[in-house]
């Protein structure tokens, strides 16, 4: 079951978005393993891609074709890559606008807010306190 030239010019469009080179990806091919019998234990269908300047490794074996499981296996690397890519980016925007909220000031009324809250709570606290019994 060969895989469409569309979904491999997809594939190389996504690459070429994500700047990654074909000679970048260092790729070998495994025998399987699990269930399938001697056609697995035959034929290296299982396909390992290697990106080597980030170092991220993709293996993969869920198909019977060897074809199938090259692009999947890259479908997933590119994933890896992407998520490696604007995790880092997002994470740090997060950051920041966690800080931006830290420092930012509170409007007055909602000062007086917590302070009355916090002084009503103060009143409960000290009515908890031991019972003086007076003779």
């Amino acid at each position: 079951m060969p895989v469409s030239s569309v979904k491999e010019s997809a594939i190389a469009q996504r690459m070429l978005e994500l700047g990654v080179a074909e000679s970048e990806i260092e790729e070998t091919f495994v025998r399987s393993s699990g269930p399938g019998g001697q056609k697995v234990n035959k034929t290296s269908s299982c396909v390992q891609l290697i990106h080597i300047p980030t170092g991220l490794a993709v293996k993969c074996q869920r198909e019977r074709s060897q074809s199938l499981n090259r692009y999947l296996a890259r479908r997933l690397l590119l994933d890896k890559i992407e998520r490696a890519q604007k995790g880092f980016v997002e994470e740090e925007k997060e950051k920041i606008e966690k800080i931006r909220r830290q420092k930012r000031k509170r409007s007055h009324r909602a000062k007086e807010k917590i302070l009355n809250a916090k002084h009503q709570r103060a009143e409960t606290k000290v009515l908890r306190g031991k019972v003086v019994v007076e003779e």
